[in-house]
């Protein structure tokens, strides 16, 4: 990671990525449970490139050692069609963590073919309204434990919820709606244990801005029929 233009936001993928340079520092013994802890929760806190730089600082480069986080920004992708979101390749980014804490997937990334997560007395949010997709299908594996974790798809998306809970549940009111041609589908599955796994759909940005541009131009055509009438 480097120290250039730390006032950067950071997105989601930039956080992943210090996330699996801290797991596999833990495998390593490189640090222990209550460090990769601390240095966990501080990495889906970062807002910005600065905050994030110190947390992988001491970790050691090497032919064997945890590489370096490429903080180059990369251009974003403009929405199109469902074939153009199903992009191939292994996902931005395939876990997410929140212990006593909380991780989001939002915005432009890439959901993997198989994407597992984890909350456990905290909360997780995986939003797929401008994501693209490795794969046709994609599965979420959502563990949660005195947790939640919050699905969200666009329109258009079929969704299929296999999870299963004791005192806990899975949300499966989305279920049973048929997907657009083409579009993605999307397997939720896991374990709920006091916890619960909700999934929603919800309108993307540009979406929610067509409707508010048709609301606007019927009530300016109502306007003016009462004034022909008039």
């Amino acid at each position: 990671m480097t120290d250039d233009a730390p006032e950067l936001r950071a997105s989601d993928a930039d956080r992943e990525r210090v996330a699996e340079i801290l797991r596999d520092a833990l495998a390593e013994g490189r640090l222990d449970m209550e460090e990769f802890g601390e240095r966990l929760d501080a990495t889906y806190k970062a807002r910005t490139y600065g905050e994030l730089a110190p947390i992988t600082r001491d970790l050691p480069v090497g032919a064997v050692a945890v590489p370096k986080v490429d903080m180059v920004k990369k251009a974003e992708l403009s929405e199109g069609s469902w074939a153009d979101r199903i992009v191939g390749g292994e996902g931005s980014s395939t876990w997410g963590v929140a212990v006593m804490s909380g991780f989001q997937r939002k915005g432009r990334w890439t959901a993997p073919r198989r994407f597992n997560c984890l909350a456990f007395w905290g909360g997780g949010e995986i939003d797929l309204r401008e994501a693209n997709f490795a794969d046709r299908e994609i599965e979420i594996n959502c563990v949660a434990i005195m947790g939640g974790v919050q699905v969200v798809v666009p329109p258009g998306v079929e969704v299929v919820v296999r999870g299963f809970g004791i005192m806990g549940g899975f949300d499966h009111r989305e279920e049973g709606v048929p997907g657009d041609p083409g579009a993605p589908r999307v397997i939720v599955t896991g374990f709920a244990f006091w916890g619960g796994v909700g999934v929603e759909r919800k309108l993307t940005r540009a979406q929610r801005q067509e409707v508010r541009e048709a609301r606007r131009r019927e009530k300016l055509e109502r306007k003016a029929g009462r004034r022909e009438l008039d």
